[in-house]
Order: C-alpha cells, then structure tokens, then sequence
C-alpha cells in the first residue's frame, strides 16, 4: 500500500515536471536560449525511467519488505521534496530537465541555489537512494547511485561550461 502511494506520487511528481520543464523550455527558447548536452539528455531520461522500473520490479518479484526505518527515510525523502520544490520554485521560467542556457541571463541565487550551486542535483541523487532504502531494494541502490554519479560527472561541467560562457555564472560562483 505504502509502496503503490509513494510510486505513484513520485511518477505523477515527474510527470507534472516535465510538464513545467516543457513550459519552461519554449519561454526560454523564444527568448534566445539554446540546449546544452543534448547528446546525454535521452540517456539520463532512460537512467531515470530505468529507476523507476528497477525499484518496482525488485519490490515486487523480490518481495522487498518495508524497512525497519522507514519512517525516517521518508521522513527524509518528504523533507528533500520541499527542497525540490523550493529549487524548482526558485529558478522559476529558468527551471527545466534539459540543459537550456539563456545568454546573457543573471544566475539564480536564491532560494537553495545561495547555499549549492546545484541543490536540485542533490535532491535526486537524495531520492535515489532513500527510496529503494524505504523499501529494502538493495539493489537498486546500488546500481542507481553508481549511475547517477557517472550521469552527473558528464552533466555538471557541460552545465557550468555553458553557463560561464553565457551568462554571469563566473561571477555568481568563481572558480577557486
């Protein structure tokens, strides 16, 4: 019961997401901006859909058993969608899935962005583990966390390369 709640809520989450990132996209577009990283943006979205399938097919085959600490894990997991929202809420029209720069464009400091260059980043790699960890799906943890740190080796630097190159990122967050 916990599981189908939590599963749905999260894809539903996603799904409105990519709705707003869709929004978002075409204001910036008609702006002046241009995507970044397209080449790796279809294997992220397939990294992604492949966690979702991963953790429900372990869950269920398996017959994962809810952790002993569940209540904290999703206490924490509840405490990392407010931090998504307050990220997504923050970057406002510049908030989307896929890399698209606006030249010229001031960086986003507030919010969770005065504290992380990327607190959005964060929160998934957050999710990634906590949610499996929710459900005992060992497995998918591991393979996830993996993937998701090879999937943000590649996407961050393309993402602050092109941001330094266009809009005033390099004073925002100098390098040290």
């Amino acid at each position: 019961m916990l599981f189908t709640f939590v599963i749905t809520f999260v894809i539903v989450q996603r799904l409105f997401e990519l709705l707003v990132a869709k929004r978002n996209e075409k204001w910036m577009l008609s702006h002046g901006a241009y995507e970044v990283g397209a080449i790796h943006y279809p294997v992220m979205v397939a990294m992604h859909i492949g966690f979702f399938v991963t953790l429900i097919l372990e869950v269920l085959i398996l017959d994962r058993p809810l952790s002993t600490f569940w209540i904290p894990l999703l206490s924490l997991f509840i405490f990392a969608q407010i931090i998504r929202f307050w990220s997504l809420l923050s970057l406002g029209k510049y908030w989307n899935t896929k890399i698209i720069i606006l030249p010229g464009a001031d960086v986003v400091r507030k919010g969770p962005y005065r504290f992380f260059r990327h607190p959005n980043y964060l929160i998934v790699t957050i999710e990634l583990m906590v949610l499996p960890l929710i459900f005992n799906a060992f497995g998918t943890v591991f393979i996830y966390f993996i993937l998701n740190i090879w999937m943000l080796s590649i996407r961050i630097p393309v993402e602050e390369r092109a941001l330094r190159e266009a809009t005033n990122y390099s004073e925002q967050f100098p390098l040290k």
